[in-house]
Parts: C-alpha cells; sequence; structure tokens
C-alpha cells in the first residue's frame, strides 16, 4: 500500500480492486485505514456489512490491536496476513557508500522485462506477499501481477538504474515523486550481483534522484534482511500497518 494511503489519506478509502479481480477470479474489494485518517472502528465495520465483495483486503494501523477480534467475531473469516512497515530518510542523509570506479546510476526510461521479473521474482518469489495468506489467491498468479504491475509501473514511469563498468545493468528501481515525498515502489539487485554491496549504491542513486524533501519506502515486516540495510543508510521506522483478508463465507 502506497505511502500516502498509509499514512496521509484523511479517511477511509474503499475501492474495487479490478485487476486483482481478473486474474483470481473473485471479486475484491481494498479498504484502507492511514495513520492520521482517526476513522473508528464501527465505521470500519458497517463498510465491512455494506460489501458485496468476495473477499475484503483490509488495511489499518496495527496500533489498533483491538479490531482483529472484532472483525474475526463478524459473518466473513478473518485471515491476518500480513504486517507492512514504513521507513522515512531526510534526502541528503543518507550513510552513502564510497563511489565505485566506472560504476553509474540514472534514471532511465525503460528496462528490460526479463530483469525486472527477476528483480520482482527475487523480492517475492520465496517470502510470497499478503495474497499468499488465503486459499483463494493462488501464489503464482500473486507473483504473476507483481511482475505485470512491476513492468507497467517501470514503461510509464522509468526506472533508477544501476549500472557496472561493462554497462550492465546490477539493480534498478520504480520511484514515485510526490511533492512532499519520494516513494520508493519497487528496488533490488539481480539475483547474479547479490551480495556484494550494490542495494547501497542503488539508494543512493535514487537519493540523487529525488525531487522531494523525503525518501520513503515500505516491506512486509517479516523481510528483516532489506529493513537491516535501510536502518544502516540512515532510515527509521515511522509507521506499521496490518492486512486482514475478510472472506465471505461459502
Amino acid at each position: 500500500m502506497s505511502w500516502y494511503d498509509a499514512l496521509e489519506a484523511g479517511e477511509l478509502t474503499v475501492r474495487p480492486s479490478v485487476e486483482a479481480a481478473k486474474r483470481f477470479g473473485v471479486s475484491i474489494d481494498r479498504m484502507s485505514v492511514s495513520a492520521s485518517a482517526g476513522t473508528p472502528l464501527a465505521e470500519v465495520l458497517a463498510a465491512v456489512e455494506r460489501s458485496t465483495a468476495d473477499v475484503i483486503v483490509l488495511r489499518y494501523p496495527a496500533r489498533d490491536t483491538t479490531w482483529f477480534s472484532a472483525l474475526a467475531s463478524g459473518p466473513r473469516q478473518a485471515l491476518l496476513a500480513d504486517t507492512v512497515v514504513y521507513w522515512s530518510l531526510a534526502v541528503g542523509k543518507g550513510q552513502r557508500p564510497a563511489p565505485l570506479a566506472g560504476f553509474t546510476t540514472r534514471v532511465e526510461e525503460s528496462a528490460d522485462d526479463e530483469l525486472v521479473d527477476d528483480v520482482v521474482a527475487d523480492i517475492f518469489g520465496d517470502s510470497g506477499n499478503h495474497y499468499c495468506a488465503t486459499p483463494v489467491f493462488d501464489r503464482a498468479r500473486a507473483l504473476a501481477g507483481r511482475q505485470d504491475w512491476g513492468r507497467r509501473r517501470i514503461a510509464d514511469t522509468g526506472a533508477v538504474v544501476l549500472r557496472g563498468p561493462d554497462r550492465r545493468v546490477l539493480a534498478l528501481a520504480a520511484i514515485d515523486q510526490r511533492r512532499s515525498w519520494t516513494e520508493i515502489e519497487l528496488a533490488g539487485v539481480v539475483p547474479a550481483e547479490q551480495g556484494r554491496g550494490r542495494y547501497g549504491h542503488l539508494l543512493a542513486g535514487i537519493e540523487d534522484a529525488c525531487t522531494s524533501r523525503r525518501l520513503v519506502v515500505s516491506a512486509q515486516a517479516h523481510q528483516t534482511g532489506i529493513q537491516r540495510v535501510w536502518a544502516r543508510y540512515g532510515f527509521e521506522p515511522v509507521h506499521s500497518l496490518l492486512t486482514v483478508h475478510l472472506v465471505a463465507a461459502g
């Protein structure tokens, strides 16, 4: 879920997930409560009751610890799908690695689709994503959806690309530039280059590309390895939310 939806949106948001519904063959509503919305539980429960979707993907602040029991007491099956942690860095404050001779990082208009697929598969292939928590969602289709999104996103907005001296792509990222923040939507090192410190150089390139004062990023809570990298670079955790799937009976 985007930084805006997780932290900035002023009210409960509800919208159908058309692409995911086509992919999985079930109707899906997405509901989200941001950190600043102040939405009461009663309003969320009323929205859940009104929904006719087969599955509701609900995300709300993890601090609201009493909500899950209320959701689980309703007519829908409540499945805890994941926890997402949001991190923030003041642009210019990153702990950048020393430059490497011949390495360049810049925004490029496109990226090879196979490379994008490889990076997405490496990020989500083993650990999965929140869809994997519910049997109605096929794991392979969930990954294919992430890969399709990654290709389309980079085709629309370009990518921050790290290249080595031989001009091969070593790492890439998709970012969303807003007035008040820049969000890392996807970032990873190609599998053959992992374990060689490339990610820090990618972060430095992303920081250079920022047009705002704040760089933000998120990950599932169990993805501790990448969050340690962010912490070393200077990011700080600022918010966490829960994802709950509410599945209609029958």
